[in-house]
């Protein structure tokens, strides 16, 4: 069923309040979601490699313990290791072959860590305990089941929505920038371990910024400070261009106090607060458009590590988002859409159990003028579902 309506809000951007946040590269929930969807993609490859299809598998139940580290001013040590948790079901058995499912997961996660967390040591920093079990009977059959397009495993919902609004954007481009191979040439000292929130009010920009320095790089509390005060001074300039806003203010690690040594100051040995401060779980971070925004409908869903054939809470998560942007884009007259998708266990993929989409249209615009093109749209896409679920596999449409 397709349901087109008006939206009868306001557009986010008119609302008098704004708060979004962004967790970065190297915050612990980041880390725990982008691996295990690396672990995911992965498995995804072995499974067509050896099999010719996609095999039952959620990667989705992880959890990153903090280690321990003693800082110091030019570097410290790994007193104890981080501990990746990777759960939760995977197949482990082909036709007349046993898959190594324990090494590709390390592998995938050892390779993300080395290619996201320059200080980070993935044979000897991080500790891997697997816990991956096979499916359920019911579940892992049906990938057996005959029929192009799989059934849902869930009974779920999702909701997606575009444009970003200025104060999305704005949150998303600076983490970015940030973590950028740029920004860290520049400032190689700024750690992966970022998170931006982003309070509007009116047309006034308020940005918090976390973001630790490497402690090899830092001789003094003197030097921190030094430090830091360049590297705010190019976050200023970066909230300048900031076009849309009247005023924009940053504040960057503001927890610091002069004079507390390594107590008052944001020191990190590895870039992440994993390594001693803060544990990461999956699903506790960004929605697949990379951000937390408060002000908008969110799902309960974590899409990293689901299997893309057959479970919604990833497929219909990356698909609404998709679609709105498909709606945007290709149809004149709109502000703002949100599409919202909800499964029903047993039934196709292709076929959801209600696909509503709600439409703010530009002044003078009406949305039963538009009905006819969303719909078209909507049809398209989940005709197409097949593919969109085999992108999913390889990894084009990132989680977090």
């Amino acid at each position: 069923m397709i349901i087109i309506e008006p939206y009868r809000g306001k557009s986010v951007a008119e609302e008098r309040v704004e708060i979004v946040e962004r967790k970065g590269t190297g915050h612990p929930d980041f880390i725990c979601d982008s691996i295990m969807e690396a672990v995911s993609v992965a498995l995804c490859g072995e499974y067509l490699k050896e099999c010719g299809t996609i095999l039952h598998h959620n990667i989705d139940k992880g959890l990153l313990v903090a280690g321990k580290v003693a800082k110091r001013y030019g570097g410290g040590k790994v007193l104890q290791p981080m501990e990746l948790i990777i759960g939760d079901r995977a197949t482990f058995d082909g036709p007349g072959k046993t898959l190594p499912v324990r090494e590709i997961a390390i592998d995938a996660a050892r390779l993300w860590i080395r290619r996201h967390l320059r200080f980070v040591d993935p044979e000897n920093d991080i500790l891997y305990r697997l816990v991956l079990a096979p499916g359920s009977e019911e579940l892992t059959d049906i990938f057996s089941r005959p029929g192009e397009v799989r059934c849902a495993n869930d009974t779920s919902a999702a909701v997606g929505y575009y444009p970003l609004s200025p104060t999305e954007t704005a949150v998303l481009q600076l983490e970015r920038h940030l973590n950028s191979p740029q920004f860290k040439k520049d400032f190689p000292q700024a750690g992966e371990d970022i998170k931006v929130m982003g309070l509007r009010k009116g047309t006034s920009l308020d940005l918090t910024v976390a973001m630790p320095l490497i402690s090899r790089f830092v001789s003094s509390e003197k030097d921190y400070f030094s430090q830091k005060e360049a590297i705010n001074s190019a976050m200023q300039q970066f909230a300048k261009n900031l076009s849309w806003f009247k005023k924009t203010s940053l504040h960057y690690n503001t927890l610091d106090q002069r004079g507390r040594g390594l107590g008052g100051i944001y020191l990190s040995l590895t870039g992440t607060s994993a390594e001693d401060a803060d544990s990461g779980q999956v699903g506790r971070g960004n929605r697949v458009n990379g951000l937390i925004s408060l002000n908008r409908p969110m799902g309960t869903e974590a899409a990293a590590g689901k299997n893309p054939l057959s479970h919604v809470g990833k497929i219909y998560n990356q698909l609404s988002h998709k679609l709105a942007r498909d709606i945007y884009q290709n149809i004149e007259g709109i502000r703002e859409v949100y599409v919202l998708l909800l499964s029903r266990i047993g039934a196709p993929i292709d076929r959801p159990r209600m696909a509503a989409v709600r439409i703010l249209p530009e002044k003078g615009q009406k949305v039963s003028a538009l009905a006819g093109a969303v719909e078209e749209i909507i049809k398209r896409e989940l005709a197409d579902i097949n593919n969109f679920c085999q992108a999913l596999g390889r990894g084009e449409y990132p989680v977090c």
